[in-house]
């Protein structure tokens, strides 16, 4: 490989054929539909993705693999490169009206505040697929009750569906990470779930729940919400904030004004 994958970038370039397929097959692309890849690197998968797609989009923030990808993607259909940083990316922009399907290899380092500037702008999604740091998938999709379960799984939850497809060991990438990833699929809600309430009331809510997970709800939450309060919505104070279900949050987020 003439190009190395810079640490900077959080680069691991996937080059296993078989891992390639699978994620080709589970976004499943079709003709006419608009594609964004998110840090396509040399193009081992935007290849086999144009093929299927016709044209597509790539955001790509390292300059030096651009010349590269346009060259291994030439003869497979329009692709359009953006060079720049995708946690600047604005969907209406890249979507000029149509939603948008998007993919990608999202880097360990930036991965979460990456997804909330993408959930930001979900009108403009179809849905998303993105290979990420295991451990973060797994956060993703837990449910109640479990040690995973925390603020990422309820303020992504509350906003999209979130879908584990598959892993992925070290070995499909170069250089290889020290960790495994995991596919995960998330479809936008055309409705977040439970009752109207603010997303920024809901963070502050959910924050504070999970600040320390070993308090009973009314503890964690006694700077912005009384026990009467609390008790309104359904929920038992005396219980851990993580066995309480997304909705059991935003009835907590949309109750009164936030002391």
């Amino acid at each position: 490989m003439s190009i190395r994958p810079r640490k900077r970038f959080g680069q691991h370039f996937l080059h296993d054929p078989y891992v390639i397929e699978r994620i080709v097959a589970a976004v499943d692309p079709m003709p006419g539909e608009q594609l964004v890849e998110i840090g396509p690197g040399l193009g081992a998968l935007t290849r086999p993705l144009l093929l299927r797609a016709g044209q597509m989009q790539a955001v790509e923030i390292d300059r030096d693999v651009i010349p590269e990808l346009a060259r291994h993607c030439a003869d497979a259909g329009d692709l359009r490169i953006h060079q720049g940083d995708a946690l600047g990316v604005s969907l209406a922009e890249l979507g000029a009206g149509a939603r948008l399907r998007l993919v990608g290899n999202l880097p360990y380092n930036i991965s979460t505040p990456l997804l909330f500037h993408l959930l930001a702008q979900r009108e403009h999604i179809v849905d998303m697929h993105f290979m990420l740091q295991k451990e973060v998938v797994t956060r993703m999709t837990a449910g109640p009750g479990g040690r995973d379960y925390g603020r990422l799984s309820v303020m992504l939850g509350w906003s999209c569906s979130a879908e584990k497809l598959f892993d992925i060991g070290p070995g499909a990438f170069q250089p290889p990470p020290q960790v495994w990833s995991s596919i995960v699929r998330l479809v936008p809600r055309p409705v977040p779930l439970g009752p109207p309430t603010d997303e920024a009331r809901l963070r502050t809510v959910v924050t504070a729940a999970f600040g320390q997970r070993r308090k009973t709800v009314r503890n964690a939450l006694k700077a912005h919400l009384t026990t009467e309060q609390i008790e309104h919505c359904g929920v038992d104070p005396t219980v851990r904030p993580e066995t309480l279900s997304i909705e059991d949050f935003v009835r907590l987020a949309a109750v009164g004004t936030l002391k």
